[in-house]
């Protein structure tokens, strides 16, 4: 602090607001520090400058082209969790990201459970095959986990994943790396996540956390008159998701229900791309905020073209991203698992 060029007023101002580092001045906004140190407008904008300066050049600092281009320096930013399933990897560029929570929102029998499933599968592989050589950790808040679909989806890996030589798929043992808990409470998920997968995650090799579903808790929990308090929990869960991803470099892929839309919510539903939907994920948009990619899935009346006989066509969308731009696929579910289907 003594090395920036401020006012000794402002030095002393910010030395009685506990404020001791560059990165301080940089966390807090032009509202704060006015706020906390009680200083003017000019005198923030001056501190603010300052800070950042000496930051820069104290320290390696890139630019956001620099991350971009650099891809073997920046592993985490560009790397990517196969769906197992190449051309829903070129629908989303690689599958899900390895930082930051996917959510995918859906109505019943669309095929959410199918494709978490296979994503637990498919984390098992090494990065080489589009996985991260890890295992996973399955939190079921509702139904009972699916462990006979399971034991299907890995006795056919041979056939859906084609792009894998067979000595290597019988190498991995899938059922070994899947760690499934139940919770019935908020509390319950909460004590998980900040207490059991920290220590889970430094003692095994696990890299993916699928929570199905998000909104079953909560709507056990709240009703319509405690929305606020609802509100601060989905932000403080999504906040101990954010870190356990960040700490541990692992995707974190949420299920979600879906609720009808209502016509005099058309703003809301602007603001998470939902606009013209008959349905929208549930939990609102303090949830939404937390959301690094939102996926929705259904099922249509339609069937699915050769050679997936006997299959029902089911469509796939991004609703944001950061990397990808509103579009969408269609997909089908066998015996095999999950598998994209070309739009021509």
């Amino acid at each position: 602090m003594e090395h920036l060029d401020l006012n000794p007023q402002v030095t002393a101002s910010l030395k009685k607001a506990n404020i001791k580092s560059v990165e301080d001045i940089l966390a807090y906004s032009v509202v704060d520090l006015q706020r906390v140190a009680h200083l003017s407008i000019p005198d923030v904008q001056h501190l603010q400058k300052a800070a950042a300066v000496r930051l820069q050049r104290d320290k390696n600092v890139i630019t956001a082209l620099q991350l971009y281009m650099d891809k073997a320096s920046f592993p985490s930013q560009h790397q990517k969790l196969s769906l197992g399933c190449s051309l829903l990897n070129n629908f989303l560029r690689g599958g899900i990201p390895i930082i930051g929570i996917t959510e995918l929102a859906g109505e019943s029998s669309a095929g959410k459970t199918q494709i978490a499933l296979q994503l637990c599968l498919s984390v098992q592989y090494s990065a080489e095959y589009g996985g991260l050589g890890a295992g996973a950790v399955y939190i079921c808040t509702e139904d009972s986990f699916p462990s006979k679909r399971l034991q299907q989806l890995i006795k056919f890996q041979h056939k859906l994943r084609t792009d894998v030589p067979a000595d290597v798929i019988r190498s991995i043992h899938f059922g070994d790396s899947i760690y499934i808990e139940h919770m019935a409470d908020i509390d319950t998920l909460t004590d998980c996540i900040t207490k059991k997968l920290p220590i889970l995650f430094r003692r095994s090799p696990v890299r993916l956390i699928v929570i199905d579903s998000i909104a079953a808790l909560f709507r056990c929990e709240f009703t319509a008159k405690d929305a606020a308090l609802k509100a601060k929990h989905l932000q403080s869960l999504g906040a101990k998701l954010h870190h356990l991803s960040t700490i541990f470099t692992a995707p974190v892929f949420c299920i979600n229900q879906v609720t009808d839309t209502m016509k005099d919510a058309d703003t809301a539903l602007n603001l998470m791309g939902l606009q013209d939907k008959k349905v929208q994920p549930a939990l609102g948009i303090s949830w939404s905020n937390q959301l690094l990619m939102r996926l929705m899935v259904s099922r249509t009346q339609l069937m699915a073209p050769l050679p997936h006989t006997g299959c029902i066509l089911r469509n796939m969308e991004v609703i944001f991203a950061p990397h990808i731009p509103p579009s969408t696929c269609y997909y089908t579910v066998d015996l095999e698992g999950v598998k994209g289907i070309d739009a021509t």
